[in-house]
């Protein structure tokens, strides 16, 4: 997950949001979501699963992809079903610069992050958008776009042509139809940016609630592959937390946070001991607290405390 990223006031009264407004209210709420989503990056190009998006902007499937549809029809995005991958065509002229010099380091950085994608249907299209503007020298693409976002023209284009091509767009407001099936193809790449969106919530939680300066453990500033599998093992248990805390087994940012909050209220889980010989200089850290045994323990210590937080 981004630290940050830039979004300028001027987007309210810009040509398009203007045009988005005239597609109906979903189409901005939709925009600024992907400019600031929890999965996006500065590229403007990444996997957004129509669920969150659903979710974390309180519109619904059916708000959702309303919005999203008006995205695709005003040039601000393109969306591809399958892989669920979006393509903000601007956002990298937006979020890095509209052209970097040749020698400015950032173009090795874009060019990196651009080979570390996942495959997705518009690799091809961002390189041809932004070859010039960042000196990219590796073109990558990827023949896997079997159900794009398009429009009624475009669909009846398609049953005309008999073709299969990537996502485009038009003039029509059709919402979009969701594809209840992706390919198995496409689950590896969608478990990974899922797990890393939990373990960066994750990191993020703890260092926020427990980690020096605020508090007393030492922090969690490398996102690691052990750091990364133990986020990764502890999701079975934060599920069935979460079922039980919110009535959802999805795992939110908002879990984390109580999670940890929860680990803040126990002296011993929080660094402040006290801690026996021969282990008096021992802290817990992120991987301890990811454990299942103590995940469960302190979910036991918080569901037997009183309302004035005694433990009974």
């Amino acid at each position: 997950m981004r630290d940050y990223g830039k979004v300028a006031p001027k987007f309210w009264t810009g040509q398009t949001c203007k045009d988005l407004r005239g597609r109906g209210s979903e189409g901005p709420l939709v925009a600024l979501y992907l400019m600031t989503s929890p999965m996006s990056n500065m590229l403007g190009l990444f996997c957004q699963p129509m669920l969150y998006m659903a979710h974390e902007t309180g519109l619904g499937l059916e708000g959702a992809s309303k919005g999203l549809q008006a995205c695709v029809d005003a040039g601000f995005c393109m969306y591809d079903i399958a892989s669920e991958t979006v393509f903000v065509v601007e956002m990298a002229s937006y979020q890095i610069a509209a052209s970097l010099k040749a020698s400015d380091n950032r173009c090795a950085g874009i060019q990196k992050d651009y080979d570390g994608l996942p495959d997705n249907p518009f690799l091809g299209e961002f390189f041809d958008r932004y070859e010039r503007a960042f000196h990219l020298s590796n073109r990558r693409g990827w023949k896997g776009a079997s159900k794009p976002l398009r429009s009624q023209e475009q669909e009846q284009e398609q049953e005309q042509e008999q073709e299969q091509t990537s996502s485009l767009r038009s003039d029509s407001s059709t919402p979009l139809a969701l594809d209840p099936s992706p390919p198995p193809a496409d689950l590896p790449a969608r478990k990974a940016a899922r797990i890393q969106q939990i373990a960066s919530e994750a990191q993020s939680a703890y260092n926020r609630i427990l980690a020096k300066p605020t508090g007393l453990l030492t922090a969690c500033t490398v996102l690691n592959k052990p750091r990364a599998k133990a986020v990764e093992k502890s999701i079975p248990t934060a599920k069935l937390l979460c079922k039980a805390m919110y009535g959802s087994d999805r795992v939110t940012a908002q879990f984390w946070d109580d999670y940890f909050a929860e680990a803040d209220r126990d002296d011993f889980h929080a660094g402040r001991g006290p801690y026996r010989p021969p282990h008096e200089n021992w802290r817990p850290d992120f991987e301890y607290l990811l454990r299942e045994d103590v995940m469960a323990k302190l979910f036991d210590r918080a569901q037997s405390a009183d309302p004035e937080g005694h433990v009974a």
